[in-house]
């Protein structure tokens, strides 16, 4: 009997350089604690199962996208052309919807390895982290960068440089991304999630289009945010945490100034610094504020205080997981 397999990956929380993965730069990440788990058993049909309703595929009309919580998986199916297998395909998500915090492609990540696994197909952590970004982006469509998919797989705290990744190429065109793990150096940071939502091509889309453009405000942002990367790695190794935050600080006003920013978002950036953080920004597109803070306690207090959705508290997770049991 063929085997149950089961597939988790964390969320990502971006320190410093996001959003340059879209743009041939280098970020800092961290994964989260949450996770997306999927459960793929044998089954005689192929049933996908939110947790909450089913959806039958008897044929590829039934893998149409509807908007809905099916559409990762579907887009997982056709994507690594496995529209004929029978199973049983659940999953469970803790991490928070829409927070920018990769939900949807940890969900895609253990979706495409609960697949694959299940095929019998051998794959690197580089040639998951490509396929599922090249399955988010092309057949999903969200406007996405690299960053999510990398983090998603091999998780961690990571220094990514993703030079000669700023067009897009085919897949398999471009090279992969260089990860340096730097998942020994810990870091005193705390999320807020704030509430507030958009999707990421909402905000990326329009900065993109001035970016091909060549329109030079976009342009230099992008450069001077992935060399703030570069120098918060330097920061982090020898344990500059002043400089860290400032840089964090830097990454996050140059943002804002090209519209990368909301008010909800900005609010508890600034009940932050007031409080005393080191530095905060924007852990994704919108919806999550990454904090550098040695005693966050009252830090953390206000933003409940102020309405904060929830407080997370990132850490190097593990990334990929894949186990499989007896059926």
């Amino acid at each position: 009997m063929a085997p149950i397999i089961r597939c988790s990956a964390p969320g990502r929380a971006g320190i410093i350089g996001n959003p340059t993965d879209m743009y041939g730069g280098s970020v800092l990440s961290c994964s989260i604690m949450e996770r997306a788990t999927v459960t793929l058993k044998p089954s005689d049909r192929l049933i996908l199962d939110s947790g909450t309703e089913q959806c039958l595929v008897e044929s590829l009309d039934d893998l149409g996208l509807n908007g809905d919580y099916f559409d990762i998986a579907k887009v997982v199916l056709t994507g690594s052309e496995s529209t004929d297998i029978h199973a049983h395909i659940s999953w469970t998500t803790e991490v928070p919807f829409r927070a920018g915090l990769s939900g949807s492609t940890a969900l895609l990540v253990s979706t495409l390895a609960a697949v694959l696994t299940y095929r019998n197909l051998q794959f690197t952590p580089y040639h998951m982290a490509e396929s599922a970004r090249m399955i988010e982006y092309n057949h999903l469509g969200v406007f996405c960068g690299y960053q999510d998919a990398y983090m998603c797989t091999f998780g961690g705290i990571n220094y990514m440089d993703f030079r000669g990744k700023e067009f897009h190429q085919p897949f398999g065109e471009d090279p992969y991304a260089t990860i340096e793990p730097l998942s020994d150096c810990l870091l005193p940071i705390t999320l807020i999630i704030t509430g507030g939502q958009r999707v990421s091509g909402m905000v990326h889309t329009p900065i993109r289009e001035r970016w091909v453009a060549g329109e030079p405000a976009v342009v230099d942002a992008y450069n001077t945010i992935a060399d703030l990367a570069r120098l918060g790695k330097k920061a982090l190794l020898h344990g500059h945490l002043d400089e860290l935050g400032r840089l964090m600080n830097e990454n996050q006003a140059i943002s804002r100034s090209l519209g990368g920013s909301n008010p909800e978002d900005d609010h508890f950036i600034a009940l932050a610094q007031k409080a005393g953080a080191l530095g905060a920004k924007l852990a994704g597109s919108s919806g999550a504020v990454m904090v550098l803070h040695p005693e966050p306690s009252a830090m953390i207090a206000a933003a409940r205080e102020a309405g904060a959705t929830d407080i997370l508290q990132p850490g190097p997770n593990s990334g990929l997981e894949i186990h499989t049991a007896a059926g």
